[in-house]
C-alpha cells in the first residue's frame, strides 16, 4: 500500500466535492443528520488532528509524545465528534477549511517520516485492534471516512439543487 497516495487521495476526493459548493449552503443543516457541509469538515478536521497523535507516537523518538487529540477519541463515552464540531461553530468557514487543510499538510510531512514496514506492522495501536495496522487505519479509518462523508456532501448538494 502507498500510505502517501492514500492519503492524497482522500483529501483531494473532499476538496473536489467541496468545489464549487455555495458559501450560503455550507451551514445548512442536513448534510449528515443534523450536521451541515462545515460541520462535516469540523469533524474532518479533528480526525486529521487525531492523526497527527496517532503519527506522532510512531514519527517520534520521545516515549511520552502528548497526544491530547487521540486522548480524547479514545475515551469512553463517545462524545468527541459532537464535542470537536461544537468547538468550531463559531468558526468561519474559511477558519474550519484552514484548519482541515493545515492539519492534513502536516500529516502528509509526517507520513514520510515513518518506514513502510512500520505502517504495516500489525498490533501497533491496540486502541484500535491488535489485528490491525497504522495501513488499515489510513484505509478505514481516513481513505473511507473521507470517501463516505464526500458521498454525503454530493447527494446533500443535488438535493439542494
Amino acid at each position: 500500500m502507498n500510505a502517501v497516495d492514500i492519503l492524497k487521495y482522500g483529501q483531494q476526493t473532499v476538496l473536489q466535492t467541496l468545489d464549487g459548493l455555495p458559501e450560503a449552503s455550507w451551514e445548512t443543516p442536513g448534510a449528515c443528520g443534523v450536521w451541515s457541509v462545515k460541520d462535516i469538515i469540523a469533524h474532518l478536521a479533528s480526525y486529521e488532528l487525531v492523526l497527527i497523535d496517532v503519527l506522532s507516537t510512531f514519527a517520534s523518538s520521545e516515549s511520552d509524545v502528548s497526544t491530547p487529540y487521540l486522548s480524547r477519541y479514545t475515551e469512553p463515552g463517545g462524545q468527541f465528534n459532537d464535542e470537536e464540531v461544537a468547538v468550531r461553530k463559531q468558526k468561519s468557514i474559511k477558519e474550519v477549511l484552514g484548519e482541515f487543510n493545515d492539519a492534513h499538510a502536516r500529516v502528509m510531512s509526517m507520513i514520510l517520516r515513518i518506514p513502510p514496514e512500520t505502517l504495516r506492522q500489525t498490533g501497533t495501536l491496540p486502541w484500535y485492534g491488535t489485528s490491525y495496522a497504522l495501513d488499515d487505519v489510513l484505509v478505514y479509518m481516513y481513505y473511507g471516512h473521507k470517501r463516505e462523508h464526500s458521498a454525503q456532501i454530493a447527494a446533500f448538494r443535488d438535493q439542494l439543487s
